[in-house]
């Protein structure tokens, strides 16, 4: 499948999310205000970041690894059996620990032990949520870019009858328990696409362990883990030195900014993830890599400089229409952010090659490198100009990583 056929899906499915997301955004901010959005988004972070440790963090290795040996049903099975019992394993240790740790990690998290329940029930549930992420990645390594769509739009629109109903009701408490609970419920709605596909039986899945399968997908684990363990922390990090030295609104603002500047984007990092890794994985040739990279440029930089500049331009009409008069403090923050999602983008197109060649060592050291001075430069920008200057450090931080990821991908992959 072409990078604009898979494009044209990817944006179907995307578009539905980006408007559901934004239905449940608009609930949550008239139901909850600013300082409920950010309690959110530190929840939704912590889970993210606990699914990637429960999982090991191998569902792009389960991508590639799909992909590159499509036709092998017998390295499949070995694969695909590695995979779903060590994931079983590590969610069980992670379920007992965050059920443990539940009331500490309410405090430091949120603030307050209230929240217990929060990660009580994200605990009992964290196995579907590893599920769910399994299947997800076996479909897309198959090439089941349809099936992807259909599920994905069937899980947006299930997602926001969920959340519209708890937030109604229950408020923050409800805003907090359907981050856990869709996810949960879409698991379920995997098993149907899955089992339907004609490569599907469940003796894919009763191999024991494979030792080789178990190294290899430790590549991507560690990329994994690094990646989404370190912008996590630094996202939970950031949030409450705002809420503590600016306020809990100003965090809600900046959520908000954030939360519009991943949602467009997402149009072309779910891109990236349905049709560069299985593409890039299976190029050999440096020669067609350096073309596949530039045909991506060529599409996407151009998709993301309009997006932003139309949010830019139209971002007080988008606040009102999202969230309420009472984020209105967030347009002053949308000018950084925006260029520096553009860098973002053009930063990921190289950083995908160092995910598709399993390049581990590369990837954890530049990632670390970012996240340590996105914080620290987040830090010093908000201490001296207040809240812009967190949005000041995203541009200036993916501007610096843009640049280094320019420098290895000439000197050190070698594909320019």
């Amino acid at each position: 499948m072409t990078l604009i056929k898979t494009s044209i899906l990817s944006s179907i499915s995307t578009i539905i999310r980006v408007l559901t997301g934004f239905v449940v955004v608009k609930v949550v901010s008239v139901y909850v205000g600013p300082t409920g959005l950010a309690l959110v988004a530190q929840v939704q972070n912590f889970v993210n970041m606990a699914s990637a440790v429960a999982s090991g963090g191998i569902m792009t290795g389960i991508v590639k690894y799909t992909a590159e040996y499509k036709e092998n049903v017998e390295y499949k099975k070995k694969l695909w059996s590695t995979s779903l019992k060590s994931s079983l394993f590590l969610s069980i240790i992670t379920a007992i620990l965050v059920a443990v740790l539940s009331g500490f990690l309410s405090q430091k998290i949120l603030g307050s032990s209230e929240y217990r329940y929060v990660f009580l029930l994200f605990s009992a549930t964290v196995v579907l949520f590893v599920l769910n992420g399994i299947l997800s990645a076996i479909l897309n390594g198959q090439g089941e870019i349809k099936k992807l769509t259909a599920l994905s739009i069937t899980g947006s629109i299930l997602s926001l009858i969920v959340s519209v109903i708890l937030v109604i009701n229950f408020h923050l408490k409800g805003a907090l328990i359907y981050l856990i609970v869709t996810q949960s419920i879409v698991f379920f709605l995997s098993i149907l696409f899955v089992v339907k596909s004609n490569w599907f039986k469940f003796e894919m899945f009763l191999e024991n362990i494979d030792k080789k399968n178990i190294i290899n997908l430790l590549k991507f684990s560690l990329m994994t883990l690094t990646a989404t363990i370190s912008n996590m922390s630094a996202l939970i990090f950031l949030r409450n030195y705002i809420g503590t030295n600016l306020g809990w609104d100003a965090a809600g603002y900046w959520q908000g900014v954030w939360r519009i500047s991943e949602t467009y984007i997402m149009l072309i990092t779910t891109t990236l993830g349905v049709y560069y890794l299985p593409k890039l994985s299976s190029i050999q040739d440096k020669n067609e890599l350096k073309k596949e990279i530039f045909y991506g440029y060529k599409i996407l930089m151009p998709l993301v400089i309009f997006m932003a500049l139309f949010i830019y331009l139209f971002r007080d009409l988008i606040i009102r229409i999202i969230f309420t008069e009472e984020f209105s403090p967030m347009s002053d923050l949308f000018l950084f952010q925006l260029i520096g999602d553009v860098f973002k983008i053009a930063s990921w197109l190289l950083g995908y090659i160092m995910v598709a060649k399993a390049m581990t060592k590369l990837f954890v050291y530049t990632e670390i490198i970012f996240v340590i001075s996105f914080v620290l430069i987040s830090i010093g920008l908000l201490n001296f100009w207040g809240l812009i200057g967190i949005t000041i450090s995203f541009m200036i931080s993916y501007f610096l990583y843009f640049i280094g990821l320019l420098i290895l991908t000439k000197y050190k992959i070698k594909i320019f």
